[in-house]
């Protein structure tokens, strides 16, 4: 039997965003050569490397440490940064199953959100890893915003909200500031569910605010959770979810 919905909330990294393609020494040397340093792209990669040792995973680092990317592995060179933003992006894939989901969920008529971890101070549409991906990808039009702790942009007309600004989701206060948004519109928690990959970010806090949660076992399955449900390719959804009337 489907469950019935009003809101979904979809996970960035490592769930939306597939990761397969992209190869990271790659971008770290293509990065090198554009800048016009070729001799450097061994002792950057090396540097990247360094840092995924350090935080245990190049999406951990991109998520949360981008600052030091910029500033140890490309010396603090400004133009690094736009340079870097670019290269990834024509690595990166969408999840499998991805967008025709999202058409079939916004046809119900189910609001839509990303909730990311994003730690990066959010700027203009397209400035950042997550918009630049929707709009790379074609994606914007699904989602109404990006809620994340650096504040929640409106994809409608770009506005940013910095009521939820060092909030988390593992400390679940990204989650509580959501709600309260989300029932200013009349949908209640048990309303929503959450999809992610993450089970101490996208799982338990969220399962214990009274949304339904999914797990996303497509790129990467974290073991058993509480999540109520589990999928591994976002097709599934349309199975799994109606509108709520």
């Amino acid at each position: 039997m489907a469950i019935e919905l009003k809101w979904v909330g979809f996970d960035f990294g490592q769930c939306m965003m597939d990761p397969t393609g992209l190869r990271n020494h790659l971008v770290a040397g293509d990065v090198s050569k554009e800048l016009g340093e070729p001799e450097l792209v061994e002792e950057r990669i090396h540097r990247y490397r360094v840092l995924k040792e350090k935080y245990g995973s190049y999406s951990i680092v991109k998520e949360g440490h981008r600052d030091e990317i910029m500033s140890y592995v490309f010396d603090g060179r400004e133009e690094a940064k736009e340079i870097f933003s670019a290269k990834e992006q024509e690595h990166l894939l969408a999840g499998s199953g991805l967008e025709e989901a999202l058409r079939y969920l916004t046809a119900e008529g189910i609001h839509l959100s990303v909730v990311a971890e994003l730690k990066k101070t959010l700027g203009a549409m397209g400035t950042d890893i997550v918009t630049r991906f929707l709009q790379k990808k074609g994606l914007t039009r699904y989602f109404e915003d990006v809620v994340t702790p650096q504040g929640r942009i409106d994809l409608r007309d770009g506005s940013v909200d910095l009521s939820y600004k060092g909030k988390t989701k593992e400390q679940g206060t990204l989650y509580d500031e959501l709600i309260q948004a989300l029932l200013k519109r009349g949908i209640s928690p048990s309303d929503g569910a959450m999809v992610g990959d993450k089970i101490a970010t996208d799982i338990v806090p969220a399962k214990k605010r009274g949304f339904i949660t999914i797990q996303y076992t497509g790129y990467i399955d974290m073991g058993p959770s509480v999540a109520d449900y589990r999928i591994e390719n976002f097709l599934e959804l349309k199975q799994l979810i109606k509108k709520k009337v």
